[in-house]
């Protein structure tokens, strides 16, 4: 595989766009391409554009590269809605129609990764192809299964659920423990759980986390994503894919089984690529080099504009 210019930790300065009334923030580096499509870079739940910064400057070497803040978090708005897979993928078509304007590779990380197959599977025509990075979204599973992977809780765990449940509707609950994750101790001690390298952990991504969560409506965007129901599931959207797919697996991640979860998807997508690194949740930060490598020729020699 070939690289180009190593990767840069200093984040390209961005521009908003105006969508439904609220203000998107996003970054765009590199030149258009003839013969290669543009690259979409979505972040994953609590992070921006800003977490692409070691992606965008080589990626722009060869390519047209947008970086997008979901509605809700980074520099865009943060109006009180429901938060939603569905609300993210309207986002992204119509950045990829009105700001981008022709057919677009989507790549997503976590969260991110989940609205990128969403707006694939449902806008076939605005997506040329897909990258996710340990992505996020629920499988289907059927009721024999999912009662041997999850047997009859025992009263007193239906009661602690139910309790659990009614407390995180309480506004209180709700605000003392948004100001508990969103301390810049409580951020790195997350991201250390999740980052295999912890070198990668610098005070510069804890800020870029940081700094949003105080932003205005940042509360109620973090209750709506943890109380909106969950989405259509990841077999259903894979099933009405019809472009290439690419799967980078941090395999250190313990939020994703990153093997099982490669069961799954080559299940109803067989004709998929896959690689697995040696990295957490967040493989494009820990080990960028060889994120745009293989996305970068994944999209060279599968990927049709």
């Amino acid at each position: 595989m070939q690289t180009s210019l190593a990767p840069s930790s200093t984040p390209i300065p961005g521009q908003y766009w105006q969508w439904r009334g609220h203000q998107i923030y996003y970054v765009a580096a590199g030149s258009k391409h003839p013969q290669r499509p543009p690259l979409l870079l979505v972040h994953g739940f609590g992070a921006s554009t800003d977490h692409w910064r070691k992606n965008i400057s080589e990626l722009s070497a060869e390519f047209q590269v947008f970086a997008i803040d979901l509605l809700g978090f980074g520099r865009s708005a943060k109006p009180k809605l429901q938060y939603s897979g569905d609300l993210w993928r309207e986002q992204l078509h119509d950045f990829i129609n009105e700001v981008i304007g022709q057919k677009t590779v989507v790549a997503g990380n976590s969260l991110g990764g989940y609205a990128c197959l969403c707006v694939a599977g449902e806008f076939p025509d605005s997506v040329a192809g897909v990258v996710l990075l340990n992505s996020a979204g629920p499988f289907s599973e059927p009721a024999a299964l999912e009662a041997q992977i999850q047997p009859p809780k025992k009263p007193w765990q239906q009661f602690t659920g139910k309790t659990l449940k009614w407390l995180f509707k309480q506004r209180l609950a709700q605000i003392l423990l948004f100001q508990y994750v969103r301390q810049r101790w409580v951020i790195r001690r997350t991201l250390e759980q999740v980052y295999l390298d912890k070198t990668a952990i610098t005070n510069q991504l804890v800020e870029e986390i940081y700094r949003p969560a105080y932003d205005k409506g940042a509360l109620d965007v973090f209750v709506s994503v943890f109380s909106t129901p969950q989405g259509e599931k990841v077999d259903v959207l894979l099933q009405k894919l019809t472009c290439p797919l690419l799967l980078l697996w941090g395999e250190a991640d313990p939020w994703m089984k990153a093997r099982e979860r490669s069961q799954k998807f080559h299940q109803y997508y067989p004709q998929l690529t896959e690689y697995f690194l040696q990295a957490g949740h967040c493989p494009h930060d820990e080990v960028p080099e060889q994120v745009n490598a293989y996305l970068r020729d994944w999209v060279l020699n599968t990927v049709r504009c």
